[in-house]
């Protein structure tokens, strides 16, 4: 048995207000069901399946492995137990690693004491074993540790995805205040789009900005895996990595690709510099063929006949007089949704609900996200044809 195929629990982290998303990812890709955590989703599998998770999920940030869980009331016994695992089978002697850490209510204050701590448990071992030890540092060119420690419980990972999951590598052009690609993949999932797109359905961004909303419904509607894009994952740095099972589960993934998904997309901005940077990335994505782009207020973005998504995310204002400077931005978009998009779901992302209240409309779900520390919301907004039927 190599360690690619012992099975082991799988931690696929994420944002907070995007579990339930990723859980359900994880339960269509066929990994075994477990726990949803705040940030998190928990599974069991192997390293072949964290592999096929890597090129897969679109709402997570790292794929891990466990190595070993334990109690760790200190940074002393949190080094004996680091110091304890057979890390010659997972770290060549002549290579390299690197260490993460998050750690809350431990004795521990500083995440990086602890992460140094485990490095110093593996380059011990080493020492001792072979006279020698691998190189460590910042970069994740290397196998890749993480450590998760809370309270009094630690446990080590494989971490088998490197550069976190939302740098796909589309985005050469970022443009401003752009949204995480997983932020925008979860916005998009929960819009409903991925069942719409499979009926036809159209989905339409306008304030498009860097085209991360428009490019991850594109990859939804095609069925594009989003590890497509990348060519480095940690895991191929772990010792009886086989390139030949990377290649299977790529032939695999483009083979399930259907560009010809029957809807349109567009995307529209009313500043010229964004929509270039959006087709550059949406070129780099391989959608750039399926996305209409236009440069126009958001108010005369073409919104086709038929069901439909129209998904905005405007400014949000972090001082008080920019969020009152966009009260009638609000008011438009509102507006919009009324006289252009009945028959349509609207959807507003923003972290002001003040100012939201003067889109004018009652909304009929709302989401909790994260951008980055602040709590946003999804708001739908259900454009019925003529007068409301009667359910």
């Amino acid at each position: 048995m190599t360690i690619f195929t012992k099975t082991a629990p799988i931690l696929v982290t994420c944002p907070k207000g995007m579990a339930g998303f990723l859980a359900t990812e994880l339960a269509d890709l066929g990994l075994s069901s477990g726990e949803i955590l705040e940030a998190g989703a928990l599974g069991s599998g192997t390293l072949e399946d964290c592999m096929r998770l890597n090129l897969h999920v679109r709402t997570g940030h790292r794929v891990l492995h466990e190595l070993k869980r334990f109690d760790a009331p200190g940074p002393d016994a949190l080094y004996a137990a680091a110091r304890s695992i057979d890390w010659e089978r997972y770290i060549p002697v002549d290579g390299y690693f690197r260490v993460d850490a998050s750690i809350r209510d431990t004795e521990v204050t500083d995440s990086r004491f602890a992460a140094v701590r485990v490095k110093d448990a593996v380059a011990d071992r080493f020492m001792e074993g072979f006279g020698r030890r691998p190189d460590s540092g910042p970069l994740t060119s290397g196998v890749c540790l993480f450590l998760h420690w809370r309270d009094r419980q630690a446990t080590l990972y494989l971490d088998t995805t490197g550069e976190p999951l939302p740098r796909r590598g589309y985005r050469k052009r970022p443009h401003t205040a752009p949204m995480q690609e997983t932020l925008a993949a979860a916005c998009v999932m929960a819009s409903g789009w991925p069942e719409l797109a499979a009926s036809g359905g159209h989905f339409i961004a306008p304030m498009c900005g860097s085209g991360t909303l428009a490019i991850e419904a594109a990859l939804m509607a095609m069925h594009g895996a989003p590890g497509l894009l990348r060519d480095d994952f940690a895991f191929m740095r772990l010792p009886g990595y086989d390139p030949a099972l990377w290649e299977r589960l790529i032939n695999e993934a483009e083979d399930v690709e259907t560009p010809d998904f029957g809807g349109r997309i567009i995307a529209t901005d009313n500043d010229p510099a964004a929509i270039e940077a959006a087709r550059d990335n949406a070129r780099n994505a391989g959608v750039g063929d399926f996305i209409e782009f236009a440069v126009c207020d958001f108010s005369e973005t073409e919104v086709p006949d038929g069901p439909g998504v129209v998904m905005l995310n405007p400014a949000y204002g972090e001082r008080l007089g920019e969020a009152r400077a966009l009260e009638p931005v609000y008011r438009a978009i509102g507006d919009f949704f009324k006289q252009r998009c009945r028959g349509k779901k609207g959807f507003i992302f923003t972290g002001n609900l003040d100012l939201a209240k003067h889109v004018g409309l009652r909304t009929s779900s709302r989401h909790i996200f994260y951008n980055a520390k602040i709590e946003c919301r999804l708001l739908e907004y259900e454009l019925y044809e003529g007068s409301r039927k009667q359910q």
